[in-house]
């Protein structure tokens, strides 16, 4: 082909895709072809209060299902002048399969009315709308819910209301909505074993709205807030922040203030201790909460929360008081990060490990799941789908059960040695099935001004300040304040699947400290892999009701707060664990003081001790599946 040919196709093939891309019909047109289009509907509270809501419904006479997402996110329809057609793809896709699809902004968001409160709104909003969808002549009275991270957080206390219309769940990334479950106390994700989660400090900055904004006024008419939507999404516009730098300011409550960040509920939440009574006002879902609806959920292994949802998942087949709800809990648990299930791909790379074909084994279940329960399709979903589908790392598959963990994990204890010198990777810590004879306690020094970095992990929204995922831990290692017990070369290879439980017996010269682990796979290269780490702050050993302090030179045994994983540990890798007192920012900084930690600039150095013998035997116990 001439040159010349070649530039003539070439301007050709440009001016084709020019024009077929101009005949392409907006995702709002297609909507509109469909769907009955119904934007910014102020739908009405019991206190009088107004969520702006937009809802999509088929064009037909007959009355449909409902699906139903509620955020604190922007969903406004433009964006800058843009159209944003995000929510109005999923709000397709729905109507084109017989559903109406409605998405609402928390009350305090963007058009919404009234005042926003993380999980503090009133729990009777979820239940208000409901009872307004249910009662509309082209609903059939059948609703279910669907979201990730923050617009999933509020579905399982809503479903505690039982309202007749509110059908199944399918709750994403639920971790936020988790108060306490058995002993996890976390409390919406705030705190870990008692230590705070500093992704709420981040998090907050871009979310929370400072009381002095300005708002529409109040009982605005629909057709006004269409045409106003075109010009203002009423988004605040926060300056970027690098979170990895100012998550180091001290004290932790000035953080958000320190980079001129709005107001807000921040500087009281921080004040809030583990099982403050405020925690238990608001939209979380806790144990003593009845749990009756059919319910799909979607765990990650990577991330923020995976142990306290697997541990919901549990706690509602068990104590659901109706076979409705013990028997129609599905679960699948993903290697991903925070809400990327749908992102997974042929080689699905999270961090540095490669997780293989991390795709859900079917990508249209959630719309099986909806079609059986709101439809009334017979499509055999309760019996073609296991209860459990979880994903093994190490060999890269999908696996199935019918419980979490598998019937077949048999807990297997290791415990930790060394003759005193565990610190680094270098170091002479072991991790063995025999139990230690003589105690030679590992000592390292924790400065909370030089804290241990987080790297990679089980993470969520720190923004620039933590990567989640799997990375090689090895130069982590060499830090002098990180004890390492590794094992002997597996001769076989093994399967990790289920809650890992550790128990460590500390001594330390300050009142209060914190103990970190890590479990690490090591692979014959000496590449380390981090699968879940926790923490415990050391003054609620004993629970969470009140602070217990430590007395010099005594020795305590403190039970950390489980991990989960599913991992394989091949023939020739090593089981491995990490040990110190600290991971920042992923958790915040024990100043070692026994004060609030939240208000304080200056903290001591500790000397901690981990000891390991007959009569003080820290152990890490591991859920195996030998086949």
């Amino acid at each position: 082909m001439t040159q010349k040919r070649l530039t003539l196709l070439l301007v050709f093939t440009c001016f084709f895709h020019s024009w077929t891309f101009g005949q392409e019909k907006s995702v709002l047109d297609q909507l509109h072809e469909v769907a009955v289009v119904d934007q910014k509907v102020m739908m009405p509270m019991r206190d009088g209060v107004r969520l702006s809501t937009d809802i999509y419904r088929p064009k037909t006479d007959d009355p449909v299902p409902i699906v139903f997402s509620r955020t604190p996110y922007q969903f406004n329809s433009y964006s800058n002048g843009e159209l944003v057609t995000r929510h109005m793809e999923t709000a397709l896709e729905y109507v084109k399969r017989g559903y109406a699809y409605v998405i609402q902004n928390e009350r305090g968001r963007f058009f919404s009315e009234g005042d926003w409160d993380i999980l503090g709104v009133p729990l009777t909003d979820g239940y208000d709308a409901f009872e307004w969808m249910s009662s509309q002549p082209w609903s059939n009275g059948k609703i279910g819910t669907i979201g990730c991270s923050s617009t999933a957080e509020w579905q399982m206390a809503v479903a505690s209301l039982e309202h007749p219309a509110h059908t199944a769940l399918v709750p994403q990334g639920f971790g936020a909505g988790v108060g306490r479950i058995g002993n996890y106390y976390e409390q919406g994700n705030w705190y870990r074993g008692g230590a705070g989660q500093m992704l709420f400090t981040s998090w907050l900055y871009g979310t929370q709205h400072d009381p002095m904004a300005p708002k529409l006024p109040k009982g605005i008419a629909q057709e006004d807030l269409l045409r106003l939507q075109k010009f203002y999404d009423m988004a605040p516009r926060y300056p970027r922040v690098d979170w990895a730098e100012a998550l180091s300011h001290l004290p932790v409550k000035d953080i958000i203030q320190n980079v001129n960040g709005p107001k807000g509920i921040y500087e009281e939440m921080i004040t809030r201790k583990p099982n403050d009574p405020k925690w238990y006002e608001g939209g979380l879902f806790h144990d003593d909460m009845d749990f009756e609806k059919p319910a799909f959920w979607f765990v990650s292994w990577y991330d923020v929360a995976s142990s306290p949802n697997l541990a919901m998942f549990n706690h509602i087949r068990e104590n659901a008081q109706t076979e409705t709800g013990k028997n129609n809990q599905y679960l699948i648990i993903a290697p991903t990060l925070h809400c990327a299930f749908l992102r997974a791909t042929e080689n699905t790379i999270v961090g540095e490990r490669s997780m293989g074909d991390a795709r859900l084994p079917d990508p249209q279940i959630t719309f099986k799941w909806f079609d059986y329960w709101l439809k009334g399709e017979q499509n055999n979903i309760l019996e073609d789908m296991p209860k459990v589908s979880y994903f093994t790392m190490g060999t890269n598959e999908w696996q199935t059960s019918d419980t979490w963990p598998p019937k077949e994990a048999k807990m297997e204890t290791y415990y930790l040695n060394s003759k005193g010198n565990a610190n680094t990777r270098n170091g002479d810590g072991i991790l063995a099935s025999k139990k230690p004879g003589r105690d030679n306690p590992d000592s390292f020094q924790y400065d909370p001004m030089d804290p241990v970095p987080s790297y990679g992990g089980n993470v969520c929204c720190t923004g620039n300040a933590v990567q989640g995922g799997a990375f090689d831990q090895q130069e982590m290692e060499l830090r002098d304040d990180i004890l390492v017990y590794t094992s002997e070369p597996l001769q076989e290879g093994i399967e990790v699947s289920g809650f890992i439980e550790a128990t460590l017996y500390l001594s330390s010269d300050v009142k209060d400290t914190d103990l970190t682990i890590k479990l690490i796979d090591v692979y014959p290269d000496g590449k380390a892999y981090n699968l879940d780490e926790t923490i415990q702050r050391v003054r609620y050993r004993e629970g969470y009701e009140e602070e217990v302090f430590m007395e010099e030179g005594k020795v305590y045994e403190v039970n950390m707060t489980p991990m989960s994983t599913s991992n394989y540990f091949q023939k020739g890798h090593r089981i491995r664990i990490e040990v110190s007192s600290s991971n920042f920012p992923r958790f915040d900084r024990n100043m070692n003081t026994g004060g609030n930690n939240y208000d304080e600039t200056e903290g001591v150095v500790a000397t901690n001790k981990i000891h390991h013998s007959s009569r003080y035997p820290s152990q890490i116990k591991l859920p195996v599946v030998r086949k």
